[in-house]
C-alpha cells in the first residue's frame, strides 16, 4: 500500500468485440440521450466493416500490460483493475471484484484527456454509481487529474504527428495542412467546460514541439450524433477537407488528437469516410496514429500516480494553461440540458 492507496483502476469507454455485441453496446452508450433509433442502426452498420470489433478493449489490455512493468520498475507494487463504462468488463462488476479482493482505496486513470461532461464528469458519475451498487465494502476511488498539457502527452502526440509528416516527400511537407480532429459535442455542453480551450492548447503545443507554423494547422470535429436541429461543434472534418481541396493542395495530414486510441469512430469516420472523400477528391491523405500506448504515455500515467502518492511533488504541465487540479471542482463539466 502506498499513501493510503492499494490499487489502480483503469476506466475506459468500452467497445464490442463481435457483431452480437454491437446493438447492446450502442444501447448502453445512448441510453437517456436524444439520439434517434435510425442513428443507432446507422452507427451499427459502421461496425460491419470491422466484423463488430472495436480496437478499444485491445488497447486497454496492452496499456495494462505495459503499465505493470513500468510501475514495478519504480517500486510501485499496486494491482491493476479494469472497468468500462459501456461494455464488459463493466465498471460495476469490476468494483465488486475490487471489494471482494479487499481493495479499500484506489486511483483511477480515465482514458480521456479533455474536460467535458462525457469526458470527465460522466466518468465520475459512473464510478460513484458502480460504488453504490457494490455496497458498503466498495473502495473509495479517486480519479487522476487531466493531462491534456502534460509534457509527456505532448511529446507522445508530437512523435505521432512527426511520423505522419515523415510519410510525405520532404519537399511537400511544408505545404501540407494538418487537420486535428476531436469528437464533436453539443455547443451547449462546450459552453460550460474547457473542452475547446484544452484541445486548442494541445494542438498548439504539439505543432510548436515539431516546428509547424500556426497557419498550417486547424482543429475540426468528427462523429457528431444527436438531433440534426441541435447545434454541435464544427466544422465537420469532411466539410473542412472539401474546403481544403478548393485551395488546390495535394496532401493533408489528419491527426485524431481528441482520441487516445483507435476505435470505431476513428477507424470509420477518418479511415473509411474521410479516406473515401479524399480519394474521390484526389487528395493524398496521411492519417497520424493516436497516441495509444506510446512509451511516453505509459511513463505519464506512472507520473500521475506518483503525484497522488506524494512521490512526485511537481504537477508537470507545459504551455499557457495550468495543470489540471487533482479533484474536479464542484459542478464542473455539467451535463447538457435534455430537451
Amino acid at each position: 500500500m502506498h499513501a493510503g492507496y492499494d490499487a489502480i483502476l483503469i476506466v475506459s469507454f468500452g467497445g464490442p468485440e463481435k457483431m452480437d455485441d454491437v446493438i447492446p453496446f450502442l444501447e448502453n452508450v445512448l441510453r437517456g440521450k436524444n439520439v434517434p433509433r435510425e442513428r443507432l442502426l446507422e452507427v451499427a452498420g459502421h461496425y460491419e466493416h470491422f466484423q463488430g470489433v472495436s480496437p478499444i478493449n485491445a488497447h486497454v489490455r496492452s496499456l495494462i500490460a505495459a503499465l505493470k512493468p513500468e510501475l514495478a520498475a519504480h517500486n510501485l507494487h499496486l494491482p491493476i483493475f479494469w472497468g468500462n463504462r459501456n461494455w464488459h468488463p463493466l465498471l460495476a462488476d469490476t468494483i465488486c471484484d475490487m471489494a471482494r479482493a479487499g481493495v479499500r482505496r484506489a486511483l483511477a486513470f480515465v482514458t480521456s484527456a479533455y474536460a467535458s461532461y462525457s469526458g470527465c464528469r460522466q466518468y465520475l458519475e459512473d464510478i460513484e454509481r458502480a460504488r453504490l451498487a457494490a455496497g458498503r465494502t466498495a473502495p473509495v476511488i479517486d480519479k487522476l487529474r487531466g493531462f491534456f498539457n502534460h509534457p509527456l502527452f505532448i511529446e507522445a502526440s508530437a512523435d505521432r504527428l512527426r511520423a505522419a509528416l515523415g510519410q510525405l516527400p520532404a519537399e511537400r511537407r511544408a505545404a501540407a495542412p494538418i487537420v486535428f480532429t476531436a469528437h464533436s459535442i453539443p455547443e451547449s455542453m462546450a459552453q460550460t467546460c474547457a473542452y475547446v480551450a484544452q484541445l486548442h492548447e494541445a494542438c498548439r503545443l504539439v505543432t510548436a514541439k515539431i516546428g509547424v507554423p500556426p497557419d498550417q494547422w486547424r482543429l475540426v470535429y468528427q462523429s457528431r450524433s444527436g438531433r440534426p436541429q441541435d447545434p454541435w461543434l464544427g466544422p465537420d472534418v469532411c466539410d473542412h477537407l472539401r474546403a481544403l481541396h478548393a485551395t488546390a493542395i495535394s496532401d493533408v495530414v489528419l491527426m485524431p488528437i481528441g482520441f487516445l486510441s483507435d476505435h470505431l469512430e476513428v477507424l470509420y469516420d477518418l479511415d473509411v469516410e474521410a479516406g473515401a472523400l479524399c480519394h474521390s477528391l484526389g487528395l493524398n491523405l496521411v492519417r497520424a496514429a493516436t497516441v495509444g500506448n506510446h512509451p511516453r504515455m505509459i511513463q505519464m500515467i506512472r507520473e500521475l500516480i506518483e503525484e497522488r502518492l506524494n512521490l512526485q511533488p511537481e504537477r508537470r504541465a507545459v504551455g499557457s494553461l495550468p495543470p489540471c487540479a487533482d479533484a474536479c471542482a464542484t459542478g464542473c463539466c455539467p451535463p447538457p440540458v435534455r430537451r
